[in-house]
């Protein structure tokens, strides 16, 4: 990193050119050095189709420029002009009941439609030709915000790719119907194209056909970002990302496979602070080789015509910051810079409203700047430390949930309060992908991952054999690669691998069965996975109801580690405090280090550089956090060293406290 940036998405086009130079005034007031633009700008460059004029947008490049102030440059790919959709409804996308898109909002083009990917390429390699060797443009965003509001698509144009994609697949139909089992309820297809998209039924289609198709939309969007990237690296060596999140129908290992650098926007409120922070674990190590973006957070409240949410307390937008700067973010964002005066967000929050005066956020935006220069010495020389515990994170999971959400499981709920459990006990931990290097870590955890792939099983059979502990599930591994049902047994190459066999799987909601380990005893609750008990490692019991005598987490050795499978969800208080301690259990087992610790509400980002370890801690509850230090430990900041016991963290701040290594 060279430095890090505070920056806002700008929209010049819908403003006259003396509230343009009013905006960069104000901006370089504010302290924002970087602008995203360009992403709904279709219309404004190629009024008419064929005729595209980029000069507006140079011009605006080069006067931010020349003020300080870099460019994020978005291909405008979201949002088609109207003369691509009007009397076209062939090039729009169609949801599953079969209605049809209307132009007016974003996303209403199927991006897998001829005609608009032809386009598409056009608009993107002008702007690449045209502005790609600007000195002011540091980036490329593509699009925004891949399938947010819309999934999958069931056009003709889809209609027609979903076949040549299953041919690709299964190569014959034969393979096809074996890997379904098609004939459940006369299924069986005798061509490709008779193979329906997952369109309204009387009932609900084949799991492997619901899956299939979101795998299908997820490799076709990540297509298309492929397709957008190698026009712009024809023309620029401005690295190129795209901003996501674990919201849409994304495979996002798949997107950022062929991009450069990671970015999200989230706007959760600060009430869901958790979901904040896991976002910033997990897009930190997407591409671990680059820092991450944070391209779009409110400076109070995300708002539209349907809805707005509660603004954030004073203070709390600085302790955002300051936890996604820490943990590696090299920008950090908001949307929007000026409020707009028209369209469907006119609510939403910003950093100046529609008429020029500061908004409820401002001063907030002030100290995040103020954070960000006080911050830059010590996170340019330095670099987020990998844990030694590992969570795994996977958007095919999320497709299997989709598909099957076992009584209404949401994939990203159920794992956010996972992840509570580790910013409970002060745990550090990465999310990581499933192709993800497992060197470093101790502590694996896989848990809601339906399907794990053979590669994946023995990748982690490695991790263990070294001396890893691997703890598996719940709701893991119960499915194959192509959503059905082992036949050999219950959770197929993973209960082989984990020497368990599984006696039954069944869902144990509202039957009253009490599982009791660590001392704890709580409700069980979800699909659950219960294990025989002849052998030795029989950690968690069921005590009372369905399954009883059998038990529900069940350790065994492999090599130099363990792997542990834990068979359901304990529920509850009970159960939030069984899944602590099992957690605080085997990070003992596994030496985690816990240098500092924190009270709840309080988090630690360790950062290494030179000689030196550096814990970031950030009060994000609003408390008044505390934190306890070794001896040999200094406050960061004012190179005091610091008497080892208990310091305190005022609401929303953060103090860096630096040991030697």
């Amino acid at each position: 990193m060279q430095k890090l940036y505070h920056g806002a998405a700008f929209y010049p086009e819908l403003w006259d050119q003396e509230i343009i130079e009013e905006d960069i005034q104000l901006m370089k007031e504010v302290g924002i050095n970087v602008v995203r633009i360009g992403e709904f700008i279709w219309s404004f460059i190629e009024k008419e189709e064929g005729n595209v004029n980029v000069s507006f947008l140079k011009e605006v490049i080069n006067k931010l420029k020349d003020n300080g102030i870099d460019t994020i440059l978005c291909t405008p790919t979201a949002t088609p002009p109207i003369w691509m959709s009007y009397q076209h409804p062939e090039r729009m996308h169609v949801d599953k009941n079969g209605t049809v898109m209307s132009h007016g909002a974003r996303q209403h083009v199927c991006t897998n439609n001829g005609y608009f990917r032809e386009k598409a390429a056009i608009i993107t390699e002008t702007l690449a030709k045209e502005l790609g060797e600007l000195p002011g443009i540091i980036a490329w965003q593509l699009d925004n915000e891949f399938k947010c509001h819309v999934g999958d698509c069931f056009c003709d144009t889809c209609k027609s790719e979903w076949h040549r994609w299953l041919k690709q697949k299964y190569e014959t139909i034969e393979n096809l119907n074996e890997a379904w089992g098609t004939h459940i309820w006369s299924q069986y297809y005798q061509t490709f194209e008779q193979i329906p998209q997952p369109k309204q039924t009387p009932f609900l289609h084949n799991a492997s056909l619901l899956t299939m198709y979101k795998l299908f939309t997820h490799e076709k969007i990540a297509e298309f970002a492929t397709e957008q990237a190698a026009i712009i690296r024809q023309h620029s060596n401005a690295p190129i990302t795209h901003n996501a999140t674990v919201f849409f129908d994304l495979d996002q290992a798949l997107l950022f496979e062929n991009l450069d650098f990671a970015s999200f926007d989230t706007y959760a409120v600060q009430e869901n602070a958790s979901s904040f922070m896991m976002l910033c674990d997990l897009y930190r190590n997407i591409k671990k080789d680059s820092p991450f973006w944070l391209m779009e957070t409110s400076t109070s409240f995300s708002a539209s015509l349907e809805r707005y949410a509660n603004p954030h307390l004073d203070g709390y937008l600085q302790a955002e910051a300051a936890y996604a700067y820490a943990a590696g973010a090299e920008g950090f964002c908001y949307w929007l810079w000026r409020q707009q005066r028209s369209g469907c967000e006119i609510s939403h929050g910003s950093v100046i409203s529609a008429w020029g005066n500061p908004t409820i956020g401002y001063k907030n935006v002030l100290e995040v700047e103020r954070i960000r220069k006080e911050l830059e010495p010590l996170l340019l020389h330095t670099r987020p430390k990998q844990a030694e515990v590992a969570i795994c994170y996977s958007d095919q999971a999320k497709a299997y949930f989709q598909t099957e959400p076992f009584n209404g499981v949401q994939y990203k709920q159920i794992l956010t309060s996972f992840y509570e459990r580790f910013l409970s006990l002060g745990i550090q931990r990465d999310l990581i992908m499933e192709k993800a290097d497992l060197d470093g870590y101790k502590i694996l955890f896989t848990p809601f991952i339906p399907y794990l792939s053979t590669e994946y099983i023995k990748r982690a059979e490695t991790f263990v054999e070294k001396g890893g502990i691997w703890i598996v599930g719940p709701l893991t591994g119960g499915r194959t690669s192509e959503h059905t049902i082992h036949t050999d047994c219950a959770l197929g190459e993973l209960e082989k691998a984990s020497g368990t066999e599984a006696l039954f799987t069944n869902p144990l909601d509202g039957t009253n069965t009490l599982g009791e380990a660590f001392g704890i005893t709580a409700e069980l609750g979800l699909w659950s996975t219960i294990f025989n008990t002849e052998k030795e490692g029989n950690i968690g019991l069921i005590k009372e109801g369905l399954g009883t005598g059998g038990t529900f987490i069940k350790e065994t050795k492999r090599g130099k580690g363990k792997i542990v499978m834990l068979g359901s969800f304990p529920l509850g208080k009970s159960g939030e405090e069984m899944l602590e301690a099992l957690i605080q259990h085997y990070a003992e087992i596994a030496a985690i280090r816990r240098e500092i610790k924190a009270t709840p509400g309080t988090v630690l980002i360790p950062r290494i550089g030179g000689n030196a370890t550096y814990w970031v801690a950030i009060n994000m509850d609003g408390g008044t956090g505390d934190i306890t230090v070794p001896e040999n430990s200094w406050e960061w900041k004012s190179k005091k060293k610091l008497v080892e016991g208990t310091y305190k963290i005022p609401a929303y701040s953060y103090k860096i406290i630096m040991s030697q290594i």
